[in-house]
């Protein structure tokens, strides 16, 4: 277990401890959040880059319609419709 010691300024630190958010569990909690929340951002961004270095054309309404109505047969198809 590791002891962490933080400078926060007077008025955070108040509200912080008012929402019981510097209990060690809850500390531990935001930081897992945060370090979940930094992996997804990374993630999007490396996704993001792959799509815009490989875009896909733009679709025509013809070709929208077309890949709603495979979805739906897919979906009652699925349901035993």
């Amino acid at each position: 277990m590791t002891t962490l010691t933080i400078q926060l300024p007077d008025g955070l630190a108040r509200q912080a401890r008012q929402a019981g958010l510097l209990e060690p569990e809850q500390v531990a909690a935001l930081i897992g959040q945060a370090l979940r929340t930094r992996e997804a951002s990374s993630q999007l961004r490396q996704l993001t880059k792959k799509l815009d270095a490989d875009p896909l054309p733009p679709m025509d309404d013809a070709e929208i319609r077309a890949e709603i109505d495979a979805y739906r047969r897919e979906k009652h198809a699925a349901a035993g419709r």
